[in-house]
C-alpha cells in the first residue's frame, strides 16, 4: 500500500495524480492502465458515495495506484467508512489548526496512536487478511492535511510538527478565498504563499502537493519541487480536450472551469 508512492517522495520525484470526481470506475480503471501514480477520490464536493468508492477501489486492484479520499469532513464516518473500504490514505480538506489534526487522528489509526474500531469489511478482505491488515495499516496509511486557508497558514508550523505526516496538499482556489479573493485560483500573493509552504514542509522532510490547471503548470510544479501533482480531475480533462480540439477546428464552446 502506497510504495510506489512514497518510493518517489524519498527519491524526490514527482508523482503525477488525478483528482476523481465522478463515480465511474472506469476513471480509476484507466488511471491504471496509463500508469498514474494516484487518483484522489472527492467526497467533499460532488454527488459521489460510498458504494463508488467501492467500484473506485475494486479498479485498482492489481496496480500500483495509490487510491486516496477526501472526505466531505473531519467526522469519524467518513473518514472510518473510506478506510474501512479499503481507501489507501485520505486527504482532509480544510484544515486550520494541529489540535484539527489530532482530532482526525483518532479517526485514522488504529490504537495505540488513535481509536479507530475494528471491522470485518473490505479493507481486511472480510475478515480474511484482518491480522495482517491491522498490524500495518497505522505505517502503511497516508494521513495528508490539506493547507488552504489563510487560519492553516497561520498555523503551519505546528501542523508541520504534528507527528505522521507525510505529505501536505495545498488549495490553491480556496486559500484564495479565505484571503478575500472568492473564485480567484491564486489571487494576489497565495502563489508566494504556496511556495513558502512547500519550503517549510521540505525543510521537514514533507512533500507538498497541488492541482495543475494545464500541462504547461503541471511542468511548473514539478520544476518548483511539488512531490503530488494532480494532472486535473477526470471531467475537467474531458473538458480541456474537448475545449482544445474544439478551438482548433475553429468551433466555440462556452464556460471555464478551474481544474
Amino acid at each position: 500500500m502506497n510504495e510506489k508512492l512514497r518510493e518517489k517522495f524519498r527519491n524526490k520525484e514527482t508523482a503525477f495524480g488525478l483528482w476523481v470526481t465522478s463515480e465511474s470506475s472506469a476513471v480509476t480503471e484507466v488511471a491504471g492502465m496509463l500508469g498514474i501514480d494516484w487518483i484522489c477520490i472527492d467526497m467533499e464536493h460532488g454527488y459521489i458515495d460510498y458504494k463508488a468508492i467501492s467500484g473506485h477501489l475494486t479498479a485498482a486492484r492489481g496496480t500500483d495506484l495509490t487510491v486516496l479520499v477526501r472526505p466531505p469532513s473531519h467526522d469519524l464516518e467518513p473518514i472510518k467508512r473510506a478506510l474501512d473500504l479499503g481507501a489507501h490514505g485520505v486527504i482532509l480538506p480544510l484544515v486550520d489548526t494541529a489540535s484539527e489534526v489530532q482530532a482526525a487522528y483518532d479517526h485514522f489509526y488504529y490504537p495505540p496512536i488513535g481509536r479507530r474500531g475494528i471491522g470485518g469489511e473490505r479493507s481486511v478482505k472480510w475478515g480474511l487478511g484482518l491480522e495482517e491488515y491491522v498490524r500495518s495499516a497505522n505505517d502503511e496509511l497516508l494521513f495528508i492535511p490539506m493547507i488552504e486557508t489563510k487560519n492553516s497558514y497561520a498555523n503551519l508550523d505546528q501542523i508541520l510538527d504534528v507527528p505522521g505526516i507525510e505529505a501536505v496538499f495545498l488549495g490553491p482556489g480556496d486559500m484564495s478565498a479565505s484571503m478575500g479573493y472568492v473564485g480567484q485560483w491564486e489571487g494576489p500573493g497565495v502563489a508566494e504563499v504556496n511556495l513558502d509552504i512547500l519550503s517549510r514542509a521540505g525543510v521537514r522532510g514533507i512533500a507538498g502537493g497541488i492541482v495543475a490547471r494545464s500541462t504547461e503548470e503541471a511542468i511548473l510544479r514539478r520544476e518548483q519541487g511539488f512531490s503530488m501533482v494532480s494532472l486535473g480531475s477526470d471531467m475537467g480533462l474531458m473538458i480541456r480536450q474537448i475545449k482544445d480540439m474544439a478551438a482548433a477546428l475553429g468551433q466555440e464552446t462556452v464556460g471555464h472551469r478551474w481544474f
